[in-house]
């Protein structure tokens, strides 16, 4: 399996079940790996054959400044789908962290791994 990945990607977006949550834009970071639908474009060398990484990323800010979550774990199934049905790979791991938010803590999150058949 081929696989993509970006990491340390960086977004603004409204996020959390406090109040305060909802009205202030929280810097997120999201790591994921996408599974490639094929192999083709190794042999091919050919951008057609292959994903746009910059149409991944720019989905998923366009995702970020429409929608609005009160969890983590509801944000990475939301982006999971996406790259799963739009982009259709086999396979993706999304990690999504808040930076910051407790004291001594650098980032906290969670990370999930989906396929077409799993949820």
């Amino acid at each position: 399996m081929d696989i993509i990945f970006i990491h340390e990607l960086k977004a603004k977006t409204l996020i959390g079940i406090y109040p305060w949550e909802r009205q202030v834009a929280q810097t997120i970071q999201l790591d994921i790996e996408i599974a490639l639908p094929t192999s083709k474009a190794c042999q091919t060398d050919n951008f057609e054959d292959a994903l746009d990484y910059s149409s991944i990323v720019k989905r998923i800010n366009e995702t970020l400044s429409q929608k609005q979550f009160s969890l983590l774990e509801a944000l990475a199934e939301h982006i999971a789908q996406i790259i799963l049905t739009e982009f259709k790979s086999p396979w993706v791991k999304v990690s999504v962290a808040k930076l910051s938010m407790i004291r001594g803590v650098k980032k906290l999150g969670v990370c999930i791994e989906r396929s077409p058949h799993s949820s």
